[in-house]
């Protein structure tokens, strides 16, 4: 009889790491303002497809990019961890802020401090971001 008692509790604690760790993967990572506003964390490193759109594709073709992004209260700035000749390893490449409903503002940077206005969405699950530059680019930030 202790044995079969013994035997449920480990199967019933197995269960719940189990299913706390499947939800915590699918789960969006959060901060706190200090206003209490709750926004997604993007800190950490993110793999990085610029698709250059337009003429701008003909010229400049995709780029892939490693960024490392941190962020400070709603603001955050992505540097590159590769880089290329326009915007070189170390750069800035992205700035931005957020509030409650996502991006309140985010930038692209083109070579030589030239900065895009840019509208983006965060994913369901807060591990891809498609950020929108219009008709010149669209970078594709997937959570490493």
């Amino acid at each position: 009889m202790v044995k079969k008692i013994f035997l449920v509790l480990i199967c019933s604690i197995g269960l719940i790491i189990f299913v706390s760790t499947l939800y915590s993967q699918g789960s969006k990572k959060t901060i706190t303002l200090p206003n209490g506003e709750v926004v997604c964390d993007l800190n950490g490193e993110w793999d990085a497809l610029y698709e250059n759109l337009g003429a701008f594709q003909q010229r400049y073709g995709n780029l892939t990019d490693i960024l490392k992004i941190t962020q400070q209260d709603g603001s955050f700035v992505g540097v590159r961890m590769i880089g290329t000749i326009w915007v070189p390893k170390g750069d800035i490449s992205i700035t931005g802020e957020l509030d409650k409903n996502g991006f309140k503002k985010v930038q692209v940077r083109f070579g030589w401090g030239n900065d895009l206005d840019c509208k983006g969405q965060i994913s369901e699950n807060g591990n891809q971001i498609i950020i929108d530059g219009g008709e010149r680019i669209r970078v594709t930030l997937t959570r490493k």
